[in-house]
């Protein structure tokens, strides 16, 4: 496969997966973005700049994880490998349960199939397929590519995924302490089997969230119950879980983002009065909380070449030609992010 170009630029929105009921399958993008610009050159130099969330802690070569996306997505593509010069901009907090490991992984799925002369050879599905591979699972990965709300599910074949409605007076807002959590942590917290009572329980609420998120934002408090999983994370997320109990307790409609320890909240008309009481009693910096109310993506993940002269490797130069959109799969444009 040739290279169509040699520089690019990618965008990639944070994720909130589960929502309360949908474990491992229901996921929200939200307007934080991570954007990673590539250069690809002619040498075998591996050289990784990160600035923001992550900087000073996560590895600046090969093993960089957009790297190892990239490389892997080029690889499958049947594109002669080369040196790379890379520059990320993070600001999706690390180690907080907001998909920040889905970013980089899409970004570098988005970088490699942006720098293709044919991005349709990397289609949807192999899209969600190759940041699956790395994942483990689809619920974070599917809404950074697509954007929105999305459910997500594994056949033999591989990761599915399709796009759900969201009512646009619902409000986003993502309560993120100073402490992390590790994903295998919280996992580790679940217990292998549940009461078929429980399990009946979150199958209802998830069902009824899809209509919550679409057309029926005054269902949201019922729609985010959870009884799979997020009971037994309690004792691992220590003051995420007393905040959240505190939210719910008002009647607010707030969950746990991914496996934590932020909290989401997803507030319609009628909620946002009783979520601003709370929050400004118990959420401020001093008390060790970052309050942010993104907005929601509904356009997922985005690049944009900025050279397209593969031939002269780190030419610098800006005359792309040309537009590739593929329908559902990330869209490469040249001249403008999207």
């Amino acid at each position: 496969m040739q290279l169509g170009a040699d520089h690019v630029r990618v965008r990639v929105p944070a994720t909130s997966a589960n929502l309360g009921p949908g474990f491992d399958s229901l996921g929200l993008a939200l307007a934080l973005y991570d954007e990673v610009e590539v250069r690809l050159v002619a040498s075998s130099d591996v050289v990784v700049e990160v600035h923001g969330e992550g900087a000073g802690n996560v590895p600046l070569g090969e093993d960089h994880l957009v790297v190892r996306a990239l490389r892997r997505t080029m690889e499958l593509a049947g594109a002669v490998p080369t040196g790379i010069h890379m520059t990320c901009h993070n600001v999706i907090p690390h180690g907080r349960g907001l998909g920040s490991s889905s970013a980089a992984v899409v970004a570098g799925i988005v970088a490699a199939r942006a720098l293709l002369a044919e991005p349709r050879a990397v289609d949807a599905a192999t899209v969600l397929a190759l940041a699956t591979e790395f994942e483990g699972h689809p619920d974070n990965a599917a809404p950074a590519i697509q954007g929105g709300a999305t459910v997500a599910w594994t056949t033999d074949e591989g990761p599915r995924a399709v796009g759900l409605d969201v009512d646009p007076t619902i409000e986003a807002t993502v309560l993120v302490p100073d402490v992390r959590l590790a994903t295998s942590r919280a996992r580790a917290a679940l217990p292998e089997r549940v009461s078929h009572g429980d399990a009946a329980f979150t199958a209802g609420r998830a069902a009824l969230l899809v209509e919550a998120l679409a057309r029926r934002p005054e269902l949201l408090f019922d729609a985010t119950e959870d009884r799979l999983h997020q009971p037994y994370r309690a004792a691992v997320l220590g003051a995420s879980s007393e905040l959240l109990k505190a939210l719910r307790d008002e009647g607010v409609p707030a969950t746990v983002s991914g496996a934590g320890p932020t909290v989401l909240v997803l507030a319609g008309p009628g909620h946002r009065a009783r979520r601003d009481a709370v929050l400004a009693d118990l959420v401020d910096e001093t008390a060790g909380w970052r309050r942010i109310s993104p907005g929601i993506d509904m356009t997922g993940a985005r690049a944009r070449r900025i050279s397209g002269n593969p031939g002269a490797l780190s030419s610098g130069s800006s005359g792309v030609t040309g537009r590739h959109v593929v329908p559902g799969s990330p869209a490469v444009r040249g001249g403008s992010m999207q």
